[in-house]
């Protein structure tokens, strides 16, 4: 029997919730849990160079199966000697199984048994997704970390319906991993799916358990649900997958809920908010979200975030980036990008210090009051 691509080692387990310090090994390095992803959707993350990604303490980012199915195609991406040698990053890769983009980007889809028949969001033709096609794309691409196919339906979706797709997402988790050409090299993660039922997520995370894959993602959620929501599916989830397997809570991204989640036993996240509300000018400052961007800072000669030691804290004030963005200046997004990614990845390593001195209520208590943070302006952050 091959050993598996991914491992996780569980190093401590906090003495007061159920978060666990650890590290997941793969084929481009060991990794500490728990980390964010930064998202790289197509082979990159927006505006930022692979080095600075490295400087600032990413160790492993997430890319998209969909959108590079569409282009550039996985057959070039293999050609290139897979993605690791395509976008020059020498450590960790997650691959997406295209699924969420299948049914939130598609248009005019049609679920069967089989997969989904849909059109491209970029030139209307028509395509075909099914779980064997997923899993041999992610095969081409040569990610570390691969995601089964799935249905995400929506969190306030019917009972029944919830129920099928929860029973037909198992079916296709079992193609998938007969599908998978490479399990010494690529590790296949299964997605536990049931929206806010509890009764569907034990099934889920039943059926998925007894597959043994070596890591269980956990999906459906971040969707349009209240934080609160959020927190009480992870309260009764996280406790059904095995505890020698890592967990990825998919597409959370915001500070308070990386560490509600880390609280609830989850070891991996990613997001793309960082990234994406840095284009719009928004920045994570310990302080809360500041919005560089308003006439506020346009003689404010202060760094984003006065506790923050990045290369953007370094080296530029508010007033600077404001005007770059203002100019519509690349280097500005950069900057604020930069920064963003850098506030969550030295949040999560902070988050690892507190799990080993086993006060991380009191961290989350903090952290919290400093942000701002309460359950009134949930929402907002």
């Amino acid at each position: 029997m091959t050993e598996p691509a991914i491992k996780y080692r569980l190093i401590k387990k906090e003495k007061h919730t159920g978060a666990r310090l650890g590290e997941i090994i793969t084929p481009h390095g060991t990794f500490p849990t728990p980390m964010f992803m930064p998202v790289g959707t197509q082979a990159s993350v927006k505006s930022l160079a692979p080095e600075e990604l490295d400087e600032m303490g990413a160790n492993i980012i997430l890319s998209n199966t969909y959108h590079l199915w569409l282009r550039p195609g996985e057959d070039l991406v293999e050609e290139a000697g897979g993605l690791h040698q395509f976008m020059n990053w020498k450590k960790g890769i997650l691959t997406d199984s295209g699924g969420f983009q299948v049914f939130s980007l598609a248009k005019m889809r049609d679920i069967t048994e089989e997969g989904v028949h849909f059109r491209s969001h970029l030139s209307g033709e028509k395509l075909f997704l099914s779980p064997e096609k997923a899993i041999h794309i992610q095969n081409a691409l040569g990610s570390d970390i691969m995601m089964s196919f799935d249905e995400c339906p929506p969190f306030f979706e019917s009972y029944d319906y919830i129920k099928k797709s929860v029973e037909r997402t198992s079916r296709w988790a079992e193609r998938g991993l007969n599908a998978h050409l490479h399990p010494n090299r690529q590790g296949l993660f299964g997605i536990v799916q049931g929206g806010g039922h509890k009764d569907l997520r034990e099934l889920s995370a039943r059926q998925l358990v007894s597959l043994d894959f070596p890591g269980y993602s956990i999906g459906g959620l971040s969707v349009g649900e209240s934080k609160a929501e959020m927190n009480h599916v992870l309260d009764f989830t996280t406790p059904l997958l095995p505890e020698n397997k890592p967990r990825y809570l998919m597409g959370v991204g915001s500070a308070d809920a990386l560490i509600d989640g880390v609280i609830r036993g989850v070891d991996m996240f990613d997001c793309v908010l960082p990234t994406r509300i840095a284009r719009n000018g928004t920045c994570m400052t310990s302080h809360g979200r500041l919005v560089v961007k308003n006439a506020a800072y346009a003689r404010d000669f202060r760094p984003l975030d006065e506790n923050c030691d990045c290369y953007t804290c370094r080296n530029f004030t508010r007033a600077y980036i404001r005007h770059l963005i203002k100019a519509d200046e690349i280097f500005g997004l950069r900057l604020a990008s930069y920064h963003n990614l850098y506030f969550l990845l030295n949040l999560m390593k902070n988050v690892r210090q507190a799990i080993m001195d086993d006060n991380l209520l009191e961290f989350k208590e903090a952290f919290f009051e400093e942000y701002g943070f309460n359950e009134e302006n949930a929402r907002n952050f």
